[in-house]
């Protein structure tokens, strides 16, 4: 028998010893603490459930953030080493080809390529979009110029390269972008 149909049975029976036609008032009082009981019971399990469930959340959210402080603590020493990384691009650019320059030249482009290796190795990337279409999340235009050997809306000139530390945008590429050239 379900709970249901045994419960009229069990108050016919108390009312009948008690000479009454409907529920005894013990009864009813006894019945409303019950479902008093039974709704704070549900109460408090679905507080349970809400603050497991923000615990984990929480938990959640403080393991993002370790791993984006592990991720990203080198942000501001990649922003500085930049820079520097410009500087040596710019130094062998200018040094030319003289021939009483060589080892210094040498030197310079084994410097920065190993610059270059070391910033790779903590997940810095070059943005070099040359040729590419302009994206404005990852480059800054600075002019646009007429081409007729480019697309519109694409890097022509980068101007300075821009860089991403573990996919996240430090420096954007300053960029020239073409243009259609003017009808005429």
């Amino acid at each position: 028998m379900s709970e249901e149909q045994t419960k009229p049975d069990v108050e016919a029976a108390v009312n009948a010893a008690a000479g009454q036609d409907g529920p005894a008032p013990e009864v009813s009082e006894l019945h409303l603490q019950l479902e008093d009981a039974r709704s704070k019971a549900d109460e408090h399990w679905n507080q349970v459930l809400r603050m497991q469930a923000e615990l984990e959340n929480g938990r959640r959210r403080a393991e993002r953030d370790v791993e984006n402080a592990h991720k990203y603590a080198l942000e501001r020493i990649a922003a500085d080493l930049l820079p520097v990384k410009d500087s040596l691009e710019l130094a062998l650019a200018a040094i030319g080809d003289d021939a009483a320059l060589d080892q210094l030249r040498e030197g310079t482009a084994l410097t920065l390529k190993m610059l270059g290796q070391t910033m790779e190795k903590y997940g810095i990337r070059e943005i070099n979009p040359v040729g590419q279409p302009f994206n404005p999340e990852l480059h800054q235009a600075m002019a646009m110029q007429e081409s007729a050997e480019q697309a519109p809306n694409s890097v022509l000139v980068v101007m300075q390269k821009g860089y991403t530390l573990n996919e996240r945008l430090i420096r954007p590429a300053l960029v020239v972008v073409a243009k259609a050239p003017a009808a005429g």
